[in-house]
């Protein structure tokens, strides 16, 4: 039983294709299934449900896969301890972030950056959902996620920053020269906002459903750079985090509104797998933030684009 026959399964797990994961292990498929292929007559049982597509792992194959993603996760983790024990801490830090909390990202691999030089980073937009489940899997390192929103199962868990939101709408439309705007305000705008699926969307929906709104936007999107591009180019308005602030310049011909705190505010934070072995990278990260004031670097962002763009 080799380690690159352990990578096998986890990359299938993960592609659930033959060919994609194959692709992902940088081998044929024919060399793919083979080793599978040797592994079940090694272990006398069958690890994959075969057919013309992959149809899933059996039983016996579920709990040998787990066993490969834990044996992959300390193969790791004793490199990560060697390197250590050098002197210098090396490896990629896979990172899952949800799309509201990846412009503030560089925040935290910035500083790591610098204490660590000798590591690399590897960071995706994924659900919440998806990154607790890549997490149990020892597919992640860490995940940058709403912590007190949807539940995370067994995760630990460290805050980073309470998000606020802020009204981004055009300098020559309705609201361009309010000084305050409530969410019933708000509400009538043509809007662009993330789409319904996505967890900040469902927050701002919320916050809407408190003072009796609901509200239909004109654009929905999954990106910032699309939400940023239909509000300079249609005229619309947007409700943004304001950690949007800290890596994207507010539109050309738009202005930022403070919105009132809701009833319930959410905290964006680190999570990290809730059981062994944890990764050396995420727990280097999370040493890192500890000595951070993210909460602090935000807030003094929004303070200055307030004074810059006069609003």
């Amino acid at each position: 039983m080799l380690p690159r026959q352990m990578e096998y399964l986890v990359a299938l797990a993960r592609e659930a294709h033959f060919g994609r994961a194959a692709q992902a292990c940088h081998v044929s498929q024919p060399a793919l299934s083979a080793g599978i292929s040797k592994l079940e007559s090694e272990l006398r049982v069958q690890i994959v449900q075969r057919g013309q597509r992959f149809a899933g792992f059996t039983a016996e194959g579920v709990e040998v896969l787990a066993w490969a993603q834990r044996m992959l996760a300390e193969q790791d983790r004793m490199h990560q301890q060697l390197s250590t024990m050098r002197g210098e801490l090396t490896g990629v830090l896979r990172i899952g972030a949800i799309p509201t909390a990846l412009t503030a990202a560089s925040m935290v691999t910035t500083p790591m950056h610098e204490r660590h030089p000798m590591v690399r980073f590897a960071l995706d937009s994924m659900s919440s959902r998806e990154i607790t489940t890549r997490l149990n899997d020892f597919d992640l390192d860490i995940g940058m996620t709403y912590v007190d929103g949807d539940p995370l199962g067994r995760v630990r868990v460290v805050p980073l920053y309470r998000e606020r939101y802020l009204f981004l709408t055009p300098r020559d439309g309705e609201f361009g020269n309010y000084d305050t705007v409530t969410w019933v305000d708000a509400a009538r705008a043509p809007l662009s906002l993330l789409g319904s699926v996505m967890q900040n969307r469902r927050i701002i929906d919320g916050c809407f459903a408190e003072v009796g709104a609901h509200v239909v936007p004109v654009v929905e999107t999954d990106t910032v750079s699309a939400i940023y591009a239909h509000v300079e180019s249609m005229g619309l308005s947007s409700i943004i985090p304001h950690a949007w602030l800290h890596s994207f310049e507010v539109p050309h011909g738009a202005r930022i509104i403070p919105l009132p705190q809701p009833r319930r505010s959410f905290h964006v934070g680190l999570v990290l797998a809730g059981r062994e072995p944890q990764s050396m990278l995420g727990t280097a990260l999370v040493d890192t933030v500890a000595e951070l004031d993210i909460e602090g670097q935000l807030a003094r962002a929004v303070a200055i684009r307030l004074e810059e763009l006069g609003s």
